[in-house]
């Protein structure tokens, strides 16, 4: 649209970009620390789920080796038949064997025996209320792991109840070591453990050293362990694709706001009309023969923040393409206003201000209420207002004559700008009463040259001759057009050779310097 668009839709698409990069960044953390504060969530309620099994179970074995405990008191032909009945209705029991004095003498899967407890699992310690051991297996079952608890007998000495247990605690323990974002389970009693790693007891030291949790029973010198890693790779995988997703979506939203809201028909226009982007420039007009300033020509800049400088042909066309151009003139008339009190004390009385007016605007419903606050805005009965209207739109022919009509009863007078340019010049003059023909640079740059356009100006500065108007010429650089220009009856000069557009601080000083153009 402007000039350094495509540098600003590079801006915009680094920025799009950079926020889509951002979002992802976010969203992807975000979303890996959900995950692992739910598996971290996951992995606390499971293992306190296994703990609460484990110590139901041992609260119920040792309800049932407490019911066992007078037995220790009999002989095993008056207890045997209890002792067996209590293995079988008991969950995961291999065998109970009553110990008496340190001897095992009996047991619910062989009967009667004497046997020194000790022998069978030397690292029992008899004397505590409740001790935990591991053994390879038993001599029912000799290649199969099995986890041995004692109950002591409060009533006899070295005496009590001992059970040995298959390792399968639980069908739920082998349920969650099925799991795919399971490592294990192990039960660790001393240096040694049972675990889903080995069909058989290992070293604590030989268990996997990933990341793992455990859990206590309170009373039982045993520990559970449940090995877990914190995260996946299939985590990592979704939370980038999450990601990149959300940033795809947030830059894509972003590309929509900027060019579907932000910069809306319109919408960039009244931007910068709020944040004052707009300012006002001032080329002199002089009298040919004398030179002198008779008034100045006023124009509108656009100094956009990231555009920078936007040429005023590029921004007027969009904002009448964007029906903006109403608006806009509006702020240039409150610009002028602002600018009048200095301009009084700079140019003299009957001064004209010329002023570009769209077709578009002139055909507006605000279009006299526009003039009317114009006028009342300005020092009174100092500056004779010119309306310059341009041919890019052809206008209404009963309404611009009785608009007209109204202008020049208001006191303003009328100038066709850029004249010759549009596809209407001669119907402008033969329909509406102007006062000016403002004269297009392209005729102007075409002075001393063998080109078609030269007849065209002297055709154009001789009609405006029969119909008694004044012209004013555009565009003016060289001194050389400037006395061609004046040697044909040109009656005001506007242009480089004069000066350029200024601002007003600059405008004030150019006034105020003594070496103007002379003949």
């Amino acid at each position: 649209m402007f000039r350094r668009s495509s540098s600003s839709g590079r801006k915009i698409l680094l920025s799009c970009m950079i926020t889509g990069l951002i979002v992802a960044i976010l969203v992807s953390t975000l979303q890996f620390f959900v995950t692992w504060h739910k598996r971290d969530v996951k992995y606390d309620t499971l293992l306190a789920d296994i703990q609460n099994y484990v110590s139901s179970y041992f609260a119920d074995l040792k309800t049932t080796t407490d019911a066992l405990q007078p037995l220790v008191a009999n002989t095993c032909q008056q207890v045997g038949a209890k002792l067996t009945s209590s293995a079988a209705f008991s969950l995961n029991v291999r065998a109970f064997l009553l110990v008496k004095n340190g001897i095992a003498f009996c047991s619910s899967a062989t009967g009667s025996m004497f046997t020194p407890i000790l022998d069978l699992v030397p690292s029992l310690d008899i004397s505590r209320n409740i001790d935990v051991e591991l053994l390879p297996g038993t001599p029912m079952m000799p290649d199969k792991p099995a986890v041995m608890i004692w109950h002591r007998n409060p009533s006899f000495t070295d005496s009590g109840v001992f059970t040995s247990l298959n390792i399968n605690l639980a069908p739920y323990l082998l349920y969650t070591a099925r799991q795919d974002d399971f490592d294990g389970i192990a039960i660790v009693v001393g240096d040694n453990a049972i675990s889903t790693f080995s069909s058989r007891i290992i070293d604590v030291s030989a268990l996997p050293h990933s990341r793992w949790r455990q859990a206590t029973l309170e009373g039982i010198p045993l520990q559970i362990r449940l090995y877990a890693d914190e995260w996946t790779y299939t985590d990592v995988w979704y939370s980038i694709m999450l990601g990149c997703m959300a940033g795809i979506i947030a830059a894509l939203l972003l590309w929509y706001y900027i060019y579907t809201i932000r910069l809306r028909p319109g919408k960039d226009i009244l931007n910068a009309i709020k944040h004052n982007q707009f300012y006002v420039v001032y080329q002199p007009v002089v009298e040919v023969q004398t030179l002198e300033v008779k008034g100045a020509e006023v124009l509108l800049r656009w100094n956009h923040p990231t555009t920078g400088e936007i040429p005023p042909d590029a921004f007027i066309h969009y904002a009448e393409s964007q029906k903006m151009i109403v608006p806009l003139t509006q702020h240039l008339f409150k610009l002028i206003a602002q600018d009048a009190p200095m301009l009084k004390k700079v140019l003299p009385a009957g001064a004209k201000l010329g002023i570009n007016i769209a077709p578009t605007h002139l055909h507006g419903e605000t279009f006299k209420d526009d003039i009317h606050h114009l006028q009342s805005s300005l020092p009174a009965n100092h500056f004779q207002m010119v309306l310059e209207i341009t041919e890019r739109d052809m206008l209404n022919q009963n309404e611009a004559t009785k608009i007209f009509e109204w202008l020049h009863s208001a006191g303003f007078e009328i100038a066709i700008d850029d004249f010759g340019t549009g596809h209407s010049a001669l119907i402008y003059l033969e329909r509406f009463t102007v006062d000016y023909l403002k004269i297009d640079r392209g005729f102007i740059n075409a002075i001393g040259t063998e080109t078609l356009t030269s007849p065209v100006l002297d055709a154009v500065l001789t009609l405006s001759k029969r119909l008694n108007m004044l012209t004013v010429a555009e565009g003016v650089e060289t001194p050389e057009q400037a006395r061609w220009l004046r040697d044909r009856g040109v009656h005001f000069f506007q242009g480089y050779w004069i000066s350029r557009p200024l601002k007003l601080a600059d405008f004030v000083r150019w006034m105020a310097q003594p070496n103007k153009p002379t003949w």
